[in-house]
């Protein structure tokens, strides 16, 4: 048999490949071809997989102007990028995990950045007013988020990485960080730390309050005093709190134990600890939350719980484009994840 027969005979036109050159090519109709782009249940998988072979081997795109002519639809997800996280791991591994959950489907992700000295409104208020996408991915959840009441009056799909305490549900994936600060604190305690100090998440977000209530509860039934971190925040740069903890450090009733939910924040205060003759895991215990391999690098023990920031991108998009289907109700479009230990550099006692 000559296998060049095969294969599907080169286009010649100019221009860029429509779904008629898609047909002419395949010998289907431009309907089957649409249909077969689309996933159609109806088709074989044979079919659709050699309809997009085809496009694939000519750079067949979708006209997105003609698509959303046809189906009121952009097909673009938009994610706000707080610029507070500079880029950093924590965004990087949402991005990664939303862009995973969109291979496959016809939604393009769109990264929005929220200038610093930008009204955190303004990017969504821009996104709806001008239908620019389908749905939006917020972080920075606040409990009282103007851009969530926002996007709920005026009935636009999106999910939050973070809750708020609005009286109206809506689409959320989350952390519980109630839960991790609770356990933080009690694997310290566990290690027989009693003058434990807490790094909280800057107040007007929402899971700071999750932080802090967590922590008062564990140093609360171990009947010890709580210390909240004053003048510093997790957002803090490294540096700011390597002074902290130095100065910490310096104090009559220097702190035994740390809970820093962030990495880089944590590497600073161990810098700081250490610059101030502190050996960290003896002098001082210090727990985070692991987001990347990071603190792996350094030869020093912590306790670590693992935030898997891929996960809760992926299915933030996944959820989104349910919404965006009307597939499910809101109920079925919430979730609290749990942190876990991981092995790290040093394990909780107990």
């Amino acid at each position: 048999m000559d296998r060049s027969s095969t294969k599907p005979p080169r286009r010649t036109s100019k221009g860029p490949p429509t779904l008629r050159t898609l047909a002419g090519l395949t010998g289907l109709g431009v309907t089957t071809v649409s249909r077969a782009l689309k996933d159609g249940p109806e088709l074989s998988h044979e079919t659709k997989a050699r309809v997009r072979a085809v496009a694939d081997e000519i750079g067949y795109r979708p006209h997105r102007a003609g698509v959303r002519l046809k189906t009121g639809r952009t097909f673009v997800i938009s994610f706000v990028l707080n610029q507070a996280d500079d880029m950093s791991d924590y965004a990087k591994r949402l991005i990664m995990g939303i862009s995973e959950a969109l291979r496959g489907t016809q939604y393009h992700l769109q990264v929005l950045p929220q200038n610093i000295d930008q009204d955190p409104i303004d990017p969504v208020r821009y996104i709806v007013d001008t239908a620019a996408a389908d749905g939006l991915i917020l972080t920075h959840s606040e409990p009282q988020d103007l851009r969530v009441k926002m996007l709920l009056e005026r009935d636009f799909p999106f999910i939050t990485f973070g809750r708020t305490e609005l009286a109206t549900p809506h689409p959320y994936i989350d952390t519980d960080n109630f839960d991790f600060a609770y356990r933080a604190a009690q694997a310290l305690i566990a290690r027989g730390r009693k003058r434990i100090v807490i790094v909280l998440p800057p107040k007007q977000f929402t899971y700071s309050g999750h932080q802090q209530a967590g922590y008062r509860r564990a140093l609360f039934e171990a009947g010890l005093e709580p210390r909240i971190a004053e003048g510093v925040n997790l957002y803090s740069p490294a540096f700011t709190l390597r002074d902290y903890a130095n100065r910490l450090a310096r104090e009559t009733s220097a702190p035994d134990g740390i809970i820093c939910g962030s990495e880089m924040q944590a590497l600073g205060m161990m810098l700081g600890f250490q610059d101030a003759g502190f050996v960290i895991g003896r002098d001082v215990d210090i727990v985070n939350k692991k987001t990347s391999n990071i603190l792996d690098l350094v030869q020093m023990p912590t306790l670590q719980f693992f935030e898997d920031l891929v996960r809760a991108g992926h299915d933030c998009a996944e959820f989104l484009l349910k919404r965006i289907e009307g597939r499910e109700p809101v109920s079925a479009l919430q979730r609290l994840d749990l942190t876990s230990f991981t092995e790290g550099s040093a394990q909780p006692a107990g």
